[in-house]
């Protein structure tokens, strides 16, 4: 699997402030027969963007065009529910790198790091003030650095810290899903084999 190698970037954000966002409500379950990780973004939240006849339903954030961008801000306990993988690709295949919230289902964290999409644990403070900022201007914009491992409000210059295992860090920095990383140091790998001989 290619994932692209991520580097520190500044976008807008879209908000769904809403807590317990499982992962059926990301990716509804009739959704989940295809095996390749691209066109599930055309299902994000399908039951939440479209009404019974299909018809898009204007309120809904991502369907709002004064919200774009490469952030998903969403309420605490995002991604709980069930262990489907499909949840990470929807939102990757969407085109979101980062998805923020003040606490993620262990399962999804692991499922989002393996495709290349960086899970954002920040305080329930520093969310709120990250939705007000969007609710005073649509069009904020925000800085996420995950080599220095920092979120911040471009206008008013806030940040805040956020943790992520160094391995998982290091995947991110150069693109590697897991098997890339053991191709990376296949040198070491050898040598130890050799010096087990």
């Amino acid at each position: 699997m290619s994932i692209p190698k991520f580097e520190t970037f500044t976008s807008g954000a879209v908000p769904v402030e809403v807590e317990n966002i499982d992962t059926d409500q990301i990716i509804p379950a009739r959704f989940l027969k295809a095996t390749e990780r691209k066109g599930f973004g055309d299902n994000l939240f399908r039951d939440w963007r479209y009404d019974a006849s299909g018809a898009r339903v204007a309120t809904f954030p991502l369907n709002d065009p004064r919200y774009e961008g490469r952030i998903l801000v969403a309420g605490r306990n995002f991604g709980c529910g069930s262990s489907r993988e499909h949840a990470a690709w929807a939102i990757a295949d969407y085109g979101f790198r980062v998805v923020v919230s003040s606490f993620f289902a262990d399962i999804f964290r692991n499922n989002a790091l393996n495709n290349g999409l960086l899970p954002v644990r920040i305080g329930e403070a520093f969310l709120r003030e990250i939705f007000d900022e969007i609710r005073r201007d649509p069009a904020a914009q925000f800085t996420v650095d995950l080599d220095n491992q920092l979120f911040t409000i471009v206008r008013s210059g806030h940040s805040t810290p956020f943790e992520i295992d160094a391995y998982k860090k290091r995947c991110l920095q150069n693109g590697y899903d897991d098997v890339d990383y053991l191709v990376s140091i296949s040198d070491q790998i050898g040598a130890y084999e050799q010096s087990r001989r």
